[in-house]
């Protein structure tokens, strides 16, 4: 549109003549946007759509005509097969009701919109930040998780395409949980840069997938250097200049006569505006012209220079004749000709429907208070108002059949009459209405923020029966915008009113655009159940504000749809040998998932520097499982034999201690047969010795205790499912937690700490050996062999070290590990177990005297292992307690699954150390004998590891 050749003045001209603001693009493109400016310190300027229905109210059938049109050409592009399979995403608040409308042209696709309202009990699916909003995150709660993770098209809508950074943030967000090969971008104009346009194309190659752009017009802003500044400057010269106080009363007029305009002082809710002159400059009032013989301005409405805190911009008035209010078109414009759609001369799209004419209606009796009068909906208990929580073709139908009747209940409040058009005669786009009335009133169908679907379905349905003369649609934002009432810019007047759905983020202003001085006769305000509060009907809020300047003022309540409370679904029972492990079935039950079919392991050096480098957690792959040698195999059961029967007495001695000690942790009153430990090893070295604590249990005491294994994993925590299972099956009081030994002690600290969030469970642990002094129930404190330590799932019935990784285990399952079956003609599991049970009734007597003494001691924690590691740490310059490893067990685990730098051996240790001295050698690892060592050894890894920290025989090499 060239401005020369119109009569009508382009609403963006205020704000590009002042600024130096450039819209220029496609043919068409100033009439879909007019410009404003932005009370807003990131972005100077806001394009103001006059199709969307947000700031400027219009026909509903142009808005939801557009966005069911652009649901055509994304279906016509993805053709019938993948258009079924899309799923449509919204942003909150703008495009909500656009987002729904595109999703309505598809026909088949369910609808999601982000929201920036939290509600209780809906997990978050995903969030995204938009940098230049006012209001910058986003959240996705979808009732169904499975919305977002299907690999069909995913259609982002937005009413601008600017920079790209939103739409971009939330692909790569739902793309890292949820990868998927195509997305369609749809949004009213496209407005990116040169600098931007490169910037998509780029981005889907590095994702691997294709993404096309859906828009009704294309161009581009040319913003000069200080747009910023100069924006803010101009803001605050109109908010400051020239303001009066407010004269006291709802239905009081404020005096245009003098220039002064009304206002409220500071208060949070209040509205202020500034007179100026037709240049937009401070000075004369521009409502001081055409003023009737009562005093207010010739065809305005009394009240429409607003009530105590309504702001009806800079001056009040509505122009007549040419000059015309944005947002006028029946299409695709924003300006319209001298003459109305009715026919007559002088009306633009605000122009005031004068209170003294014959057609306008007397107020109804008040029903809801002093400024509104309530209308029941019978919205359809099973419709969603919106798609916060996902809107299904279901739902659609649903909707469709229900709309006839509520737009009727709407027309009954406003006094207007006629049937409501049957079902089956209306059609799904902006289609044909009935005849408008000739002498209907004015109606306005009002939303609200992130409610912009429902209201703008209701005004259709309204609009098509063709009672009212004339139907627009519109809502209120939270985006805070400057009111200038000049033809040349977009955003006439603001009324301010405080929020009233007590939004998460605290009070604030709200405000309603276009609204006061437009002409209306009545209002519908539709607001959602969540913000039907006092707030609403306050003498300062948006009830009281739309009664101060129009008729008529409806309201209707849409029920927020809250999903149920998702019930948890049934944990699955636990895995059980032989077909998970090769231990029998009463043996242990496994609080795992099976695995055994993913390919999760990775060479050892590429495990350490993914780890060390932060690329990856150790949990979440595992390392080729070592394969000993004849001479290793060897030394294993030449170590058990000589150590079973010490193995033997510390288990005697830690699940005695454990019986003995129970019954003080049961309610009083608890049946005998309850009183019995239900032992839970952490998997998998804990494994083992639960096993033998529960052979000893049964051997010496005839107990039969339950037995479970679970995963930890140092830094995520302990398997919070796997502990609800336990709750719900057992009395979390019984749980013993069970681990093999104590190196430092972070396991310890980290079951600690995650417990916190679990009611019931006593965060100690049970161990065979504590060398660090980091428990108070132990069979022993030294540092000696345990043979299960050096052998991986070999010794420990087949199983893998535990696997937490987010794409294998979903927020309703339990860790990973898997069943290495092909390993089963090298398993010693149970001849471990057997060796060491043979044993049990030669070390009875010790370990009765050992249980003596260990109640009577004080066995309180000393941590003094790990003082010994953060020491070692130090003076060997490595800096991470995480790469010392104390301990005979820890040692054996470094030099089977890490990249180990060298061994500390105290002075003097024995056989113990056998096997540790033939893993080094076989590793290329320096064993160095120190004095004063709390343990029997300690591991280091490789402090500063990359793959060229092994040479090429994979033996370690010295950290530089």
């Amino acid at each position: 549109m060239k401005e020369e050749d119109e009569s009508v003045e382009w609403s963006g001209s205020w704000v590009s003549q002042r600024l130096g603001v450039e819209l220029v693009g496609d043919d068409g493109l100033k009439e879909l946007l007019g410009l404003a400016l932005r009370r807003n310190p990131k972005r100077a300027h806001l394009l103001v759509s006059h199709v969307l229905g947000k700031h400027v109210p219009q026909r509903p059938s142009v808005v939801y005509g557009h966005g069911y049109e652009l649901g055509l050409r994304v279906r016509e592009l993805l053709g019938s097969e993948e258009a079924a399979r899309a799923v449509v995403l919204g942003y909150a608040e703008t495009a909500t009701g656009l987002g729904h409308s595109v999703a309505d042209g598809l026909a088949l696709a369910p609808y999601l919109h982000s929201t920036r309202r939290p509600v209780d009990g809906v997990a978050r699916a995903g969030g995204f930040e938009e940098s230049h909003s006012h209001a910058t995150s986003h959240l996705l709660l979808p009732e169904d998780p499975k919305l977002l993770a299907g690999e069909g098209p995913l259609v982002l809508v937005d009413d601008e395409f600017s920079t790209g950074n939103t739409v971009l943030n939330t692909i790569r967000d739902l793309h890292a949980r949820h990868p998927r090969g195509r997305y369609v971008i749809v949004a009213l104009v496209d407005m990116r840069s040169a600098e931007d346009l490169g910037r998509l194309d780029a981005f889907a190659e590095e994702i691997g997938a294709r993404i096309d752009l859906v828009a009704h017009a294309g161009g581009t802003v040319r913003l000069p250097e200080d747009v910023l500044e100069k924006g803010q400057a101009l803001v605050t010269a109109h908010e400051t200049g020239g303001t009066a106080p407010a004269p006291a009363g709802p239905s009081a007029t404020a005096d245009v006569a003098s220039g002064a305009a009304s206002a409220v002082g500071d208060r949070p809710s209040g509205t202020r505006h500034t007179p100026h002159g037709a240049d937009g400059t401070p000075g004369a009032d521009s409502t001081d012209r055409g003023r009737g013989p009562d005093g207010t301005d010739d065809g305005l409405d009394p009240r429409g220079t607003g009530g105590p805190h309504g702001t009806v911009g800079p001056g009040g008035s509505q122009r007549s004749g040419g000059s015309q209010r944005p947002g006028g078109a029946d299409g695709a414009g924003g300006t319209r000709g001298p003459h109305g759609t009715d026919g007559s001369a002088g009306r633009g799209p605000h122009a005031p429907h004068r209170p003294d004419t014959p057609h306008a209606p007397h107020r109804p009796h008040e029903v809801d208070g002093p400024h509104a009068v309530r209308v029941d909906l019978d919205w359809p208990a099973d419709v969603p108002d919106g798609g916060r929580h996902g809107f299904t073709p279901a739902h659609r139908v649903g909707l469709e059949a229900a709309l006839p009747a509520m737009a009727q209940r709407l027309a009954e409040a406003l006094g207007l009459g006629g049937p409501p058009a049957p079902a089956g005669s209306r059609t799904p786009t902006a289609g044909t209405a009935a005849a408008p009335e000739a002498d209907g009133p004015r109606v306005l169908v009002l939303g609200f923020e992130e409610l912009m679907y429902a209201p703008l379905r209701l005004a259709l349905e309204l609009e098509r029966t063709g009672a009212a003369r004339e139907v627009r649609y519109s809502t209120t934002t939270r985006s805070p915008v400057l009111a200038v009432d000049d033809p040349g810019y977009a955003i006439r007047t603001r009324l301010v009113f405080p929020a009233h759905d007590e939004p998460a983020d605290g009070p604030g202003e709200r405000y309603a655009y276009n609204v006061a001085g437009g002409g209306f006769d009545a209002v519908v305000a539709v607001v959602d159940s969540a913000a039907d509060t006092a707030a609403l009907h306050a003498p300062d809020g948006l009830l009281a504000q739309l009664a101060a300047h129009i008729p008529h003022v409806v309201l209707a309540v849409v029920p927020s749809y809250v999903p149920a409370p998702e019930k948890e679904p049934m944990l699955p029972e636990p895995l059980r040998g032989p077909e998970f492990s090769s231990y029998a079935p009463d043996e242990v039950g496994w609080l795992l998932q099976d695995l055994s079919d993913v390919e999760l392991e990775a060479p050892t050096e590429e495990r350490e520097e993914a780890i060390q480098s932060g690329g990856a957690h150790y949990a979440e792959s595992l390392p080729v499982e070592y394969q000993p040698s004849d001479a290793y195999q060897a030394l294993f059961h030449a170590a058990l034999e000589t150590s079973a029967a010490r193995i033997a007495r510390a288990v005697g001695a830690v699940t005695d201690t454990v019986l003995a000690e129970h019954p003080q942790r049961h309610r009083p009153g608890t049946p005998s047969h309850e009183r019995r430990p239900v032992l839970v090893s952490l998997a998998r070295a804990g494994t083992p010795v639960g096993v033998l604590m529960r052979r000893w249990a049964r051997h010496r005491h005839g107990l039969d205790l339950p037995h479970y294994a679970v995963s930890i994993v140092r830094g995520r925590g302990i398997d919070a499912n796997a502990l609800r299972w336990l709750a719900a099956h057992h009395d979390p009081a019984d749980v013993v937690f069970v681990d093999g030994w104590t190196g430092k002690g972070a396991i310890t600290r980290e079951l600690a700490a995650a417990l916190g969030e679990f009611d019931g469970f006593v965060p100690e642990i049970a161990v065979l050996a504590d060398p660090g002094g980091c428990v108070r129930t132990y069979g022993t404190r030294e540092d000696f062999l345990i043979p299960s330590a050096c052998l991986n799932s070999t010794v420990s019935g087949l199983v893998s070290r535990t696997v937490l990784r987010t794409d294998l285990v979903g927020p309703h399952d339990f860790h990973g590990a898997k069943y290495y079956r092909e390993l089963a003609a090298a398993d010693v599991s149970g001849h471990f177990l057997d060796t060491v049970e043979a044993r049990f009734d030669e070390v009875a007597d010790a370990v009765d005297a050992d249980v003596k003494e260990l109640l009577s001691a004080d066995r309180a924690p000393t941590w003094a292992g790990w003082a010994a590691v953060e020491r070692i740490s130090e003076e060997y310059g490595i800096h991470d307690v995480n790469l010392v490893k104390p301990g005979v067990g820890e040692t054996t685990r470094v030099l089977l699954r890490r990249v180990p730098w060298k061994i500390l051996a105290g002075r003097g240790a024995g056989a113990d150390l056998d096997h540790v001295r033939l893993l080094a050698e076989q590793r290329g690892v320096p064993v160095e004998e120190i004095d004063d060592l709390p343990y029997s050894c300690v591991g280091l890894i490789h402090p500063r590891f990359t793959r060229g920290a092994t040479g090429a025989d994979g033996k370690a090499v010295a950290a530089q």
